[in-house]
């Protein structure tokens, strides 16, 4: 009898564990099959692309192109949210308090490498966020005054080491890439040169033009029109290959400066946890209409260059900037305006 007891309790023990488990693994099947079947299904209602800038800028304007053609691919609406404030954290913070479920997504650009290294305090978390895909890159152009006296490059450089503290650059502001890259360059040739900063690029480029300030590093979409109208001359550009909006301007790397790269970029991030298969379907939508010639064409003309990398190329590309902007700014002590 006691042998029976002890085999049916072993029985009823066994019954019971079997009984836990499956009611424990139920509701996780029944969970996977339902993100599965949402995956499946996405998007089934119109996609949210955060941009954290102002209508009207570069960013957004790229950003609307991509949200058209995205929107079409996946069949539904893409709806751009313009979001600006405190350069570009306010934005970036909504996006990074989403949902991951593939129905917002933050549409950034090169201050979401610059400022953690700017504000004594991000908003958002630093894994927050997880990159989707570089879509562009541009790279900024040297331009100084069409009367100036500096013909090159080399004469702007020549000039600064020749007279130590008097040669001026402006900005759009301490955190902007018109200023860390001209900082990268005083750094990487040990110049003395005064930097001038502004509210905004406009007044820079208007100031650069009335010989109040020396030069300034700004975007191909800002300044091509006044380059190629003769209000501006045009120097160098901060990409390691030239421009194809601007072929026969020499870049810093190839004259001054081997080795200099410094660029604007735009790309996407979805919020940390996203699923795979929403985040793949996003991807391949965004790689295919970069691919489109109409696209490349329209990105291109502003001075852009569409990249189209895979999350994992932005993930490092974002690793790398990170760590060379960090560096600029400490050395160069720089702290927001």
């Amino acid at each position: 009898m006691k042998n029976f007891d002890k085999g049916l309790l072993a029985a009823c023990v066994g019954t019971a564990v079997f009984a836990t488990l499956f009611a424990h693994a139920a509701p996780a099947s029944a969970s996977a099959s339902a993100s599965a079947s949402a995956s499946a299904a996405y998007p089934e209602r119109p996609i949210t692309l955060v941009v954290p800038y102002a209508p009207g800028g570069s960013a957004d304007a790229l950003a609307r192109v991509l949200a058209v053609r995205v929107g079409q691919k996946l069949g539904t609406s893409v709806i751009v949210d313009n979001r600006p404030g405190a350069s570009g954290t306010i934005g970036a913070a909504f996006a990074a308090k989403a949902a991951p479920d593939g129905y917002t997504v933050l549409y950034d650009a090169t201050p979401y490498s610059i400022n953690p290294h700017l504000f004594p305090r991000m908003p958002y978390a630093s894994n927050a966020l997880q990159p989707l895909a570089l879509v562009a890159l541009a790279p900024n152009i040297v331009i100084v005054r069409a009367e100036s006296p500096l013909k090159s490059i080399k004469d702007l450089v020549d000039k600064a080491k020749a007279e130590p503290g008097k040669m001026n650059y402006a900005s759009g502001g301490s955190g902007t890439m018109q200023r860390l890259a001209a900082e990268l360059l005083r750094q990487r040739l040990g110049l003395d040169m005064v930097h001038v900063g502004y509210k905004s690029g406009g007044p820079a480029i208007v100031d650069v033009m009335g010989g109040q300030v020396d030069f300034m590093f700004s975007t191909i979409a800002a300044s091509y029109p006044l380059v190629s109208s003769g209000k501006l001359r045009a120097l160098a550009a901060s990409s390691p290959q030239r421009s194809a909006r601007l072929p026969e301007v020499p870049t810093l790397a190839e004259t001054v400066a081997p080795g200099y790269e410094a660029y604007e970029w735009n790309g996407l991030l979805v919020p940390a946890g996203t699923p795979a298969p929403i985040a793949d379907k996003l991807h391949k939508a965004v790689i295919e209409v970069l691919k489109e010639d109409d696209v490349k064409r329209r990105f291109v003309d502003v001075g852009v260059q569409p990249v189209g990398s895979t999350p994992a190329e932005f993930a490092e590309f974002l690793k790398k900037e990170d760590a060379k902007w960090a560096e600029v700014i400490r050395k160069g002590n720089i702290k927001l305006d």
